[in-house]
């Protein structure tokens, strides 16, 4: 069997752990989809990190080793690994600041240190550490340098990033794990057994539609932020943001009902057309 190349290896993995943004980097454009998928990899492997361990010391270590790594990338020594060895070939043709990376990192640390969200704020916070870094590394890949276009990516991470911790409700909860901020928790006098226990009632529902709320929010401000040619492929993802958002309202707002976790079919031709149109809702 011939042996996988480093950009292949970051394909496969993000077709596997990733496959909705794996769907939006194959439309990216040709000059930067290479980078699109080391970037989408090297995030993986990290977000991967607080779903394969039990003690968080063992996370936490293996977060500082990516650190080091990243470093040496950076340094022009790259581990052999297939995602470092693809970034530092991918860095001499784009340059991207390594902040963004090291946000990454830091944003899956501090969510380890902390367990949980007090508000939705802090929420806001994390993923514009961990989901918008990767749109302003997407952008810097294709030398978009442009106020408006950051704060859409600012906005779509945020949305991604919120959308993403209401989709991974019921899988932490399995875990016993809270993800849902606690200020809003205690708004509707929901309890985390509630939620742990998979228990229906208006009340969750309610959180879940405030939350989604703010998701909604932060698409509807990037959408109207987007207005450069040259970025709109970059933005695919709000497609499937949208789409999510849309299944949870026709379940009212119900996180744990089976329809949210099947797999949207018509996906792939839903991103396509749209880069052909080049339309978003508003």
């Amino acid at each position: 069997m011939k042996k996988q190349s480093p950009a292949e290896y970051c394909l496969e993995l993000v077709r596997k752990r990733d496959y909705e943004n794996f769907l939006c980097t194959l439309l990216l454009p040709n000059n930067i989809k290479t980078a699109g998928f080391v970037i989408r990899a090297f995030n993986v492997e990290i977000a991967q990190v607080e779903d394969q361990i039990t003690i968080k010391h063992i996370g936490i270590m293996r977060l500082q080793f990516w650190k080091e790594m990243l470093n040496s990338i950076y340094d022009g020594v790259p581990s052999e690994t297939p995602v470092a060895l693809e970034l530092h070939r991918i860095l001499q043709k784009h340059k991207l600041s390594k902040r963004y990376f090291k946000r990454l990192i830091d944003a899956r640390l501090d969510k380890l240190e902390k367990s949980t969200f007090p508000d939705i704020q802090a929420v806001e916070n994390y993923a514009e550490n961990a989901v918008s870094s990767i749109y302003y590394l997407l952008l810097e890949a294709h030398g978009i340098k442009n106020i408006k276009a950051d704060h859409a990516a600012s906005h779509l991470g945020k949305a991604h990033g919120i959308v993403t911790l209401l989709r991974s409700i019921p899988y932490h909860a399995q875990k016993r794990v809270i993800v849902l901020p606690e200020d809003i928790l205690m708004k509707y006098n929901v309890s985390s057994e509630t939620v742990l226990r998979n228990i229906r009632s208006t009340a969750l529902n309610d959180v879940i539609f405030e939350i989604a709320s703010c998701a909604k929010q932060h698409v509807d401000e990037a959408i109207s932020l987007n207005t450069l040619q040259e970025s709109k492929s970059i933005f695919l993802p709000i497609i499937c943001i949208e789409s999510y958002l849309e299944e949870l309202r026709r379940t009212d707002f119900d996180v744990f009902h089976p329809r949210l976790v099947r797999r949207n079919g018509f996906l792939p031709l839903q991103l396509l057309w749209k880069k052909i149109t080049d339309k978003f809702n508003k």
